[in-house]
């Protein structure tokens, strides 16, 4: 089977699932593991994604005024691959490229027509559900579950400790800095598992906007910066614009040395096998002195 992923968390559980070696092709963000990055780009952005935090988001907001996508599919790479499997999402449209820019690019397509797997991860539970989605359709579904069973077992064993530890912190994830938005999904449940209480944003809703009044009158006890597409350099290029703030030193976890930064494109907001680092690198933060896994993708700030 030749198999297209068009999202780089899908990446990662078709080669989690052994599936690796018929991978063809990849979408511009898929960069892990390592060697992916040898197949061929089948998109692009249609913006400029270098800059700040706030011009990044003017530029999405105008590409999707003035266009559909915010994303572009190359139909000729695409159709020289000849895919038999193309995996896509339609959680978020300018996350990544969308199940709509899928179908748009195949509109004109000779051949046969790959068929096509739109993950949607709203939820944990929802990612396990993909990973069994992709494992069932490229032909190997008995992997799916063995998968997920291991990587919950894995956060089970994470969560049972970190709850039982002490007093649970309050905890903040920004997704993004300029404007200010908390991490929703998914994130809400890792940190519940991680021993802390979320403070912004909804297990299964799409991650809301907030203001700095909102996390001024919250003052969590710990604060974990995870920008979308951002990694752990990048992040602390942009942390000055809140900690030039005159209020920023207010903040309880600033005060007490509780500001995590962390690789956001790697990790957090990649909806796939390596979430159960991500979880690790969250009961390092909130229940100190309880683990010791020695992740390089989150650091104190």
């Amino acid at each position: 089977m030749r198999i297209v992923s068009l999202i780089a968390s899908a990446t990662e559980i078709v080669c989690s699932l052994g599936l690796g070696e018929q991978l063809v092709g990849r979408s511009h963000e898929c960069d892990f593991p390592e060697w992916v990055k040898r197949l061929p780009a089948c998109t692009e952005p249609k913006f400029d994604i270098h800059g700040s935090s706030g011009e990044i988001d003017r530029r999405v907001k105008e590409t999707v005024r003035d266009s559909l996508s915010v994303y572009r599919v190359f139909t000729d790479v695409l159709q020289q691959l000849q895919p038999d499997l193309i995996v896509t999402q339609s959680h978020c449209e300018v996350c990544a490229v969308s199940e709509r820019d899928v179908q748009a690019a195949l509109g004109d397509w000779t051949g046969p027509r790959p068929a096509i797997v739109s993950l949607q991860p709203n939820c944990l539970a929802d990612v396990w559900a993909g990973i069994c989605h992709v494992a069932e359709a490229a032909g190997v579904w008995e992997r799916g579950p063995a998968l997920v069973d291991s990587l919950q077992k894995r956060m089970q064993a994470i969560s049972a400790r970190a709850n039982h530890w002490g007093r649970k912190p309050t905890v903040a994830c920004l997704e993004w800095i300029d404007p200010l938005m908390a991490a929703g999904n998914w994130t809400p449940e890792l940190v519940e598992m991680a021993g802390g209480v979320n403070l912004f944003g909804k297990a299964g809703a799409h991650s809301p906007w907030m203001t700095w009044e909102d996390l001024l009158r919250q003052d969590p006890d710990v604060i974990v910066v995870m920008p979308c597409g951002f990694d752990i350099a990048r992040t602390r290029q942009e942390m000055p614009v809140l900690a030039n703030r005159e209020d920023w030193r207010l903040l309880k976890a600033v005060r007490n040395g509780r500001v995590f930064v962390a690789d956001g494109n790697a990790f957090f907001n990649r909806p796939g096998p390596r979430l159960v680092e991500s979880l690790e690198m969250l009961a390092e933060a909130v229940v100190p002195g309880a683990f010791s896994f020695g992740h390089s993708g989150m650091v104190a700030y």
